[in-house]
This record gives structure tokens, C-alpha cells and sequence, in this order.
């Protein structure tokens, strides 16, 4: 029995004997539902796909029901990254697009994500409204048809990165891991025509990703670690399977955390601009202490990039991140954006290493050690699972006692050494998430088997 198709945290995605053609033109008429009911039935969308080998396929099929509900089409000549369908949105007027990627999930897996006429990541209430209008669609004359065609769309990000971020990279080598995703030939690309020497790793289309997820964790770039750390390259970039995220390291680091990369980032803007910083609830404290030292605020959200789009809108933020690796910055779509923070971490690193930069930032704000573990949960056990969690909260962890709770996204302990724990539901996995931050290894490890065994007590 087929699954309900459901947008989580970032679209629909399922395993392939799921993500079927038929279910796709379904979420395809339910978008050209939700246009006609916003009043934009008649105006022009994207469709975009990732590098897997039944996305372009499942993008076409996209292409028809939205053509047949009289939209004309546009497309990307070959697989792209996501940033570059949410950036088309806003450059072209566009009423929105649909990208089929499944990110960083593995092979057997696609989805299809819609981008409203902002570029940002879609609502709740939009996504709702989608899942409400699924249906078979209509078949519809061939002159009320609208028209599909592939065109650029590679330069027009590129010429808005340069706009957004001053990067003059000839002194600088890059080794730069595509992960055989949609990166290739884009994010490379960018490095290259900004003046750095680029060392290509896995820049090769291959839909199986070299049979591991395209995920850039420290796990699966091992390779590029080895190489930066023993080679002549000055930092090591790789996206994940679409791009919208991005993965840094270094010669002295070797893979750098994402929340210490959203430190260096954030303070490296905050040299020449002024402006809040946005990260979820999740994301290091570091993000505080460096708007503080600034005086700037911070803007704490729910997991989930639509809530620090949300936000960044609200608060005209410089900069938006979560601990996954997913940036934008203001004057951009409000979407994280992969290939546009490779440019950014480059920039930054040509003007100061990001290694003496972050030894600086700690050596003003105090050591951080983020940590994060899974624990398995069926999704129709979460809710259940979380509301046990918070009726057994305890008074401490590791020996540090609960000074403040925190509900903004799932239950956060904030303990009165500055560390804390957080529990959440992941929004793309059958699992619980449980995130610590503290000033040691020793200390975020003591804390995140207290919160495993706090989990898993109730699971």
C-alpha cells in the first residue's frame, strides 16, 4: 500500500517504488490548482532536476501537466542546482517552480519540491493547500497548451553571486567535490571565472553518486579531507546532491563543522555590512556571541530553511544558516544556496584564512563542540514519542542542571553552564534527532548519552 504523499521539511520525497509517475503529474495538477486559486494560472514556471537517473524523466512529466494547464515552461538545459531554480524564479517574474531532487538522500530515493513566486521555500499553508488539491490531471486541448523550452540559467546566478559577494580568487586553490551531483560545472565553474585554480574531485555525472548518499559529511569526504590536508590546496568545498548546501575544510581542520563555518561567514560579512543573523534552533550559540560583540541581535527559528527565510524577511537579516550546512545572505533569494556560499567561503578565505579566523573567533568566545545522534522512530510514532519525552524531562544532564526550557522546536534544555541539549523529530527521516553543544568532546559525548538514554526511554 502506497504511503500518502506528504510535504515534510523540504518537499516530497520517497523511495522510487513510491515516487512513481503517476503520483508526480498528480503533485504537478495540484500546483497548477494552487496557481490558478493565487490568480497566477496564466504566468510562466520553472522546473528543475538534480543529477539522479529518473529526474529528468519525472521533471518532463512535470513540464506537460503545468504546459497543459497553460503555463509556458522554461527548463535548465541538463541538471542544475536547486539555488538556481529558486534564483530563476525571481530573476524571470516567475509564479514558481517545481525542482525534482531527493538532495542528499541516497539513489533509490527522489522527491519534488515547489518554490513559490518569492524564491523562498514554501509555507505550510502552500504546501497544505498542495497536498489538498492532489488529483489526476485534466486532459486539456493542445491549443490552451502552454510552451516548454530549455534555456541558461547558469549565467544569471553567476552574474548575481558577483553582485552579492566581492571575490577576486586568483591567489587561491580550491579542491572542489561535486559528490557527481548537480555542483558539476556550476560551483566549480563560478571558482574558476573568479580567478581560483580549481582541483576537481567527483566531478563526473553519476546517478548512483559512487553508490554512497551524496550527503557532505565528514564520512564521505575523506577523500577531500586527505586531499587538502596533504596537497597545495588552500580549502576544500563540496556541495550535496543539489547543491543547496555546502561543506567546507581545511588544512588545519580538515572537515570544518557547519556551525563554526556559519561563525567565520557571518563574522567575515559583519567587516563591511551590519545586519541580525538568522539561524534554527539547532545552530551554535557562537552565532550570539559574535552579534553581540557587534551589536547585532540573533533570531532563533524552528529547523526547517522556510522559518529563517521567514525571518530573514522580517528582520532584513545579513546572513540566514542552519548546522546542516545551509546559508543564504541578504540581498539573495531567501533559500539556502550552496553554490553562492562557495563563493562567499572563498571570498572569505582569500582575505584571511577561515582556520585563523575561527582560532580567533574561539579564542574570543570560548571553545564549542557541537554534536548530534539519531535515534530510530516510525513518523507516526514522533508525536507520541515527543510528548513522552517532555513529561520525563529531567532537572539535569551530564551533572549540569536544566536552568531554562525551550519549546520553539521540539524541547531544548538550557543548562546553566551555557551547554545545551535539544530533542526534535526529524522532518525527512523516520528518526529523533538529539543535538548537544558544549565547551569539550568530553563534555557534548556526556551529554548526548544523556539524551539518548532520555530518548530512548521513551521511543
Amino acid at each position: 500500500m502506497e504511503t500518502a504523499i506528504s510535504f515534510g521539511t523540504d518537499g516530497w520525497r520517497a523511495t522510487l517504488d513510491e515516487f512513481t509517475a503517476p503520483r508526480v503529474r498528480m503533485v504537478g495538477q495540484a500546483v497548477v490548482d494552487y496557481l490558478d486559486e493565487a490568480g497566477l494560472g496564466d504566468d510562466p514556471v520553472v522546473v528543475g532536476y538534480d543529477a539522479r537517473e529518473t529526474s529528468e524523466g519525472f521533471a518532463k512529466q512535470l513540464a506537460r501537466v503545468l504546459a497543459a494547464g497553460g503555463h509556458d515552461v522554461v527548463m535548465p538545459e541538463r541538471d542544475r542546482p536547486t539555488p538556481l531554480i529558486a534564483w530563476a524564479i525571481v530573476d524571470r517574474d516567475l509564479a514558481g517552480g517545481l525542482m525534482v531532487t531527493a538532495s542528499h538522500n541516497p539513489p533509490e530515493y527522489n522527491g519534488v519540491k515547489f518554490i513559490p513566486e518569492d524564491g523562498a521555500p514554501a509555507l505550510p499553508e502552500v504546501t497544505d493547500r498542495i497536498m489538498e488539491n492532489l488529483r489526476e490531471p485534466d486532459p486539456i486541448p493542445e491549443s490552451e497548451h502552454g510552451s516548454v523550452r530549455r534555456v541558461d540559467l547558469v549565467e544569471p546566478h553567476a552574474e548575481q553571486a558577483f553582485d552579492l559577494v566581492d571575490a577576486e580568487l586568483s591567489d587561491l586553490t580550491v579542491a572542489y567535490d561535486a559528490m557527481h551531483g548537480s555542483g558539476r560545472g556550476t560551483t566549480d565553474a563560478l571558482l574558476e571565472r573568479a580567478g581560483a585554480t580549481v582541483e576537481r574531485r567527483r566531478c563526473e555525472r553519476d546517478p548512483e553518486f559512487g553508490g554512497v548518499s551524496p550527503e557532505p559529511n565528514a564520512e564521505n569526504l575523506a577523500g577531500l579531507v586527505d586531499a587538502v590536508e596533504t596537497g597545495d590546496a588552500d580549502l576544500g568545498i563540496a556541495n550535496d546532491g543539489d547543491s543547496d548546501r555546502i561543506a567546507v575544510v581545511t588544512p588545519e581542520r580538515g572537515f570544518l563543522d557547519e556551525n563554526l563555518l556559519f561563525a567565520a561567514l557571518y563574522d567575515y560579512l559583519l567587516e563591511d555590512q551590519s545586519g541580525p543573523a538568522v539561524r534554527s534552533v539547532s545552530t551554535t550559540f557562537l552565532i550570539d556571541e559574535i552579534a553581540e560583540a557587534n551589536g547585532e541581535d540573533v533570531v532563533e527559528t524552528p529547523v526547517g530553511f522556510k522559518w529563517i527565510a521567514q525571518a530573514m524577511a522580517d528582520r532584513d537579516a545579513l546572513i540566514g544558516g542552519e548546522e546542516s550546512g545551509g546559508f543564504t545572505i541578504r540581498g539573495h533569494v531567501r533559500e539556502k544556496d550552496g553554490v553562492l556560499t562557495a563563493l562567499l567561503a572563498a571570498a572569505a578565505e582569500s582575505e584571511e584564512s577561515i582556520d585563523e579566523r575561527v582560532d580567533r573567533l574561539l579564542d574570543a568566545h570560548g571553545d564549542i563542540v557541537p554534536g548530534k545522534i539519531s535515534v530510530d522512530c516510525p513518523d507516526d510514532q514522533k508525536a507520541e514519542a515527543m510528548a513522552a519525552v517532555e513529561d520525563a524531562l529531567p532537572d539535569e544532564l551530564a551533572g549540569r542542571a536544566v536552568a531554562e526550557t525551550s519549546t520553539v522546536d521540539g524541547v531544548k534544555l538550557l543548562l546553566d553552564d551555557g551547554s545545551w541539549v535539544l530533542v526534535r523529530p526529524s522532518g525527512t527521516e523516520p528518526k529523533l534527532r538529539v543535538y548537544a553543544e558544549a565547551g569539550s568532546t568530553e563534555a557534548v559525548e556526556a551529554l548526548l548519552a544523556d539524551g539518548r538514554e532520555l530518548v530512548e526511554a521513551n521511543v
